[in-house]
């Protein structure tokens, strides 16, 4: 059983919605990425999602772009990232943390040797937009081998047809993403997000969070009212963006716990 295993089966006891956060590593600078990352479970945070700086991000909009854009000036590398995990988890053990980004760079490592680093980070679990279920041999099932977490993004245009070979090999939760586009482009709307969210889980046992276009924490609420729990990331990352302090940052970020945590 990984963190989010655990952290999901503890939640569903208490009878509470998921609350996850995305940020991205390095973003502005190592330091306050790293404060940030530190403070988001006292802000209510149940699974931090840490976004690997990337150049050519496909699924992102202009925030989280921006975003990477400003890690990679400042130096921010896989390994960098990797070191900001494990330093994170010298006093956290058990918050969930899933890294959430593209292959180029991991590819670029070696799976086989950065399973090793991400797990000896304390990494729990990996969502790579860009690899399909057809590249499960990639690094899909190697990760779960590893005993890490696998996360497949389903959206609107996963037609049941599509939607078990999507859920096949998928682990720890299932990403929902609510609207058809790039992060932070449209707002995600409860009454059609429902409906889908109960196809998927008529089709598995495993938790379905729903990200893309949530910024309340109405929104959040209402989101996770439908769903298992709530995913936020271009909203606080445009916090960090506009250079808000990082106490600033977290008093966001706990409001859109709180509005989750209600649903």
């Amino acid at each position: 059983m990984t963190r989010i295993d655990a952290k999901f089966a503890a939640l569903k006891e208490q009878g509470k919605k998921a609350f996850v956060a995305y940020v991205m590593a390095g973003d502005p600078d190592y330091e306050t990425s790293l404060e940030v990352v530190k403070g988001l479970p006292g802000a209510g945070v149940d699974v931090i999602e840490l976004g690997l700086p990337f150049t050519d991000p496909m699924a992102d909009g202009p925030t989280i772009q921006l975003a990477g854009q400003r890690a990679l000036e400042q130096g921010m590398t896989l390994q960098k990232t990797l070191d900001l995990a494990a330093e994170f988890r010298k006093g956290d053990d058990t918050t969930p943390i899933v890294l959430m980004g593209y292959y180029n760079p991991i590819y670029n490592r070696g799976v086989d040797q950065f399973l090793v680093d991400a797990k000896a980070a304390g990494i729990d679990g990996l969502i790579v937009v860009d690899l399909p279920p057809e590249e499960d041999e990639e690094l899909c099932i190697p990760a779960q081998a590893a005993g890490m977490n696998f996360i497949r993004l389903a959206t609107p245009t996963t037609d049941d047809k599509r939607l078990p070979k999507v859920l096949q090999n998928t682990s720890g939760f299932v990403y929902y993403v609510s609207v058809t586009g790039i992060t932070g482009a449209a707002e995600a709307q409860a009454g059609e997000v429902g409906p889908e969210v109960a196809r998927i889980k008529a089709a598995t046992d495993l938790p379905v969070i729903v990200g893309f276009g949530i910024n309340t924490p109405e929104k959040s609420e209402a989101i996770a009212s439908v769903a298992d729990g709530a995913v936020v990331g271009s909203a606080i990352v445009s916090q960090i963006g506009a250079g808000k302090p990082v106490n600033e940052v977290l008093a966001f970020v706990k409001s859109l716990s709180d509005g989750a945590h209600r649903a």
